[in-house]
């Protein structure tokens, strides 16, 4: 909005020359990093107050670690706060007639009423079933299809009257593999199939990272390094330097409207700073699945629309990871009857096993920081 609205003044009216600044995405990366990171941190407290007066508490499944049963009642749903700290920045200081910014956006926004109607059946109920998950999985896939359709896939001139770039024409239905050159070892996919590819890509996220929030902070700071990883490599893939595309240079997928991405990253990695404060243990407020569904969803969206498809499972490798363990547990018992850990998703075998809870935190946000700079490595070991 600020970018859209001031900056064709600084072309118009010599008073307002020190307005170009805004056309620099690093500039404005920068302020929708801070925007968001205020937005959360200011507004917390009066948020939390208010979760406390509608009684709006965690309920913990009884067959969960006993250390948890004290966390029963401590204010949840704030992903809401984590939701409006980076939907309002976004929208402040990124071109919103970017498609890609509106597709991220869009499923963002889908995913957390999701969330939403899930926490709220939880606390309404009082117990931990919530939005079934069927129901859940295909609301997801509804709103995915339908953003991912829009951006991939032809569509007539009313729907978009401005005509796609012939650079995304040219890459947007191939895949790429990480460390390998796009322009040589790249898969060229149907545009149905990469579309569902997409898709599946963008759901699986969301339910990883909402597996992952069952500690004071795990999901957030992973979410955060990841969406620093796909600022970088979103504004590398759209930059023009000495008149030449880095990721033409590179070999890299992208082209110059990847990098208003980068913006929507920053205020995902600004809003999650903001909202550590308070969720840093001990939590005094948890995000719940409004939370956790709508930043997966953000992330699987970055993935995805930056061409990182394959790296992504790299790059949020403590969600895979995570995710992997409960199939992996849930898989084993039904065909041999016995477990392989203690306790799945695996944070919480770490947790039987003794760990105290913020080491268990902290090594896995040192594993997503390796993680991450492995994964921008593949920018140039290529």
């Amino acid at each position: 909005m600020i970018f859209e609205l001031l900056y064709p003044l600084s072309k118009q009216f010599g008073w307002a020359s020190a307005l170009n600044v805004l056309r620099y995405v690093p500039f404005r990366v920068i302020m929708a990093t801070i925007t968001a990171m205020l937005m959360s941190f200011v507004l917390a407290p009066w948020f939390i107050r208010q979760l406390q007066k509608k009684q709006i508490g965690q309920v913990v499944r009884r067959e969960g670690p006993e250390s948890h049963f004290k966390k029963a009642g401590t204010p949840t749903m704030g992903g809401a706060l984590i939701l409006l700290s980076v939907l309002l920045p976004t929208m402040l200081w990124a071109d919103v007639t970017n498609v890609f910014v509106l597709g991220t956006a869009v499923v963002t926004a889908g995913y957390g009423a999701i969330g939403y109607i899930d926490d709220r059946r939880k606390i309404v109920a009082k117990n931990t079933k919530g939005l079934p998950g069927k129901y859940k999985l295909l609301f997801q896939t509804l709103i995915a299809a339908a953003v991912l359709g829009y951006v991939f896939l032809d569509h007539p001139h009313w729907l978009d009257p401005s005509p796609q770039p012939a650079d995304w024409l040219e890459i947007r239905y191939r895949l790429g593999f990480p460390f390998l050159a796009f322009s040589k070892f790249s898969l060229a996919l149907p545009a149905w199939l990469y579309v569902a590819f997409g898709v599946f890509v963008v759901v699986a996220t969301s339910n990883a990272v909402n597996l992952t929030d069952g500690l004071d902070g795990l999901a957030i700071g992973p979410v955060m390094i990841n969406a620093g990883t796909y600022l970088i490599w979103a504004y590398v893939a759209g930059a023009v330097l000495f008149g030449q595309h880095l990721a033409s240079y590179l070999d890299i997928p992208g082209i110059a409207e990847m990098s208003e991405l980068s913006i929507f990253a920053a205020a995902v990695v600004g809003a999650g700073i903001g909202f550590l404060w308070y969720n840093t243990y001990p939590a005094q407020v948890f995000m719940g699945d409004v939370g956790s569904l709508s930043l997966g969803g953000a992330l699987g969206m970055l993935a995805v629309l930056t061409k990182n498809e394959f790296l992504s499972v790299l790059i949020g490798g403590v969600f895979f990871v995570e995710t992997v363990s409960v199939i992996t547990q849930v898989a084993w018992y039904k065909t041999f009857g016995r477990r392989i850990f203690l306790m799945a998703p695996i944070h919480h075998h770490f947790e039987k096993k003794g760990w105290p809870e913020p080491k268990i935190i902290v090594r896995f946000w040192i594993i997503s920081i390796l993680l991450a700079l492995v994964g921008l490595s593949s920018i140039k070991l290529r």
